[in-house]
């Protein structure tokens, strides 16, 4: 039987490269199935111990609000005796449909890097052989900044969002009764929003090696990066100054990064452009 052979990429036509995408897809897609049903299986972890540890008053983050403020002098509004709100299900099947798509979401968060190494195979056969021996830097870093922005969604956007809309209220007459399906989906946003977000630099990085981003777009853009900087902090945090302040801090520090990042690809490219040319 003969043996098949891969395809040289600058030989490979639209097709071929489309069906190149598809079965990095399927492999994405089954190591997100695999990866979901091992978290579909552990649902008492899931759900007990991870997402319904936000509404115990005990949560990390409250005590941490509340120790802060006692340490500032402030009054004891940060400090929480009780959750001001319930969680319920209304629907026949809301539980399964909660478990099975939380089970998914669960999956893709454990198994981006191996999704994220399938995105770096793909875009690889484009890149100088230095940079595809640097695969596993580049895995290492995109999932650290991924799983770093989940963990910042979990425990600081999550609380603080939780922590306003649990207690807001039109009326003493109204009580909050959140359905399971909206609870778990502004979990989901909030981590998968953040996860996402934290992975500017290395968009920066690719946007910079194909040339349409330059640390000097970057640098006179800053102020305009700044107000969406503000915008999406606003609407994925509570309506105060303190927590858009929390979100905003690090998003910033990630686009400065990526300045940092966009002027050393730049460099590069000069770089090896002049050896050519020599």
């Amino acid at each position: 039987m003969a043996k098949k052979t891969k395809k040289d990429p600058d030989e490979m036509s639209f097709l071929d490269h489309l069906e190149d995408l598809r079965w990095h897809l399927i492999r994405a897609t089954l190591a997100i199935l695999i990866a979901g049903t091992v978290a579909f299986l552990a649902k008492s972890f899931i759900f007990d111990t991870l997402l319904f540890a936000p509404v115990n008053v005990d949560f990390w983050t409250y005590s941490v609000l509340c120790n802060i403020s006692q340490f500032a002098g402030f009054d004891e509004s940060f400090c929480l005796t009780e959750i001001p709100f319930r969680i319920q299900s209304r629907i026949v099947a809301g539980q399964f449909s909660a478990h099975i798509w939380t089970s998914i979401t669960a999956g893709f968060i454990i198994s981006f890097p191996y999704v994220i190494y399938e995105f770096w195979k793909f875009l690889s056969p484009g890149l100088y052989e230095n940079e595809r021996k640097n695969a596993k830097w580049f895995i290492l870093a995109g999932s650290l900044l991924f799983f770093t922005g989940v963990l910042f969604g979990y425990y600081i956007i999550t609380p603080l969002s939780l922590r306003f809309l649990g207690s807001y209220q039109v009326s003493d007459l109204v009580f909050n009764d959140f359905d399971l399906d909206s609870y778990i989906g502004l979990i989901r946003a909030c981590v998968l929003a953040t996860g996402f977000i934290f992975e500017l630099p290395i968009v920066i990085y690719f946007l910079s090696k194909i040339g349409l981003v330059t640390p000097e777009f970057l640098k006179q853009n800053r102020k305009y990066a700044i107000v969406l900087i503000l915008i999406f902090s606003a609407i994925i945090t509570p309506p105060d100054v303190a927590s858009q302040i929390i979100v905003t801090i690090p998003v910033l520090i990630l686009y400065e990064i990526s300045i940092f990042i966009s002027k050393a690809v730049v460099k590069n490219q000069i770089k090896k452009e002049k050896e050519k040319q020599s």
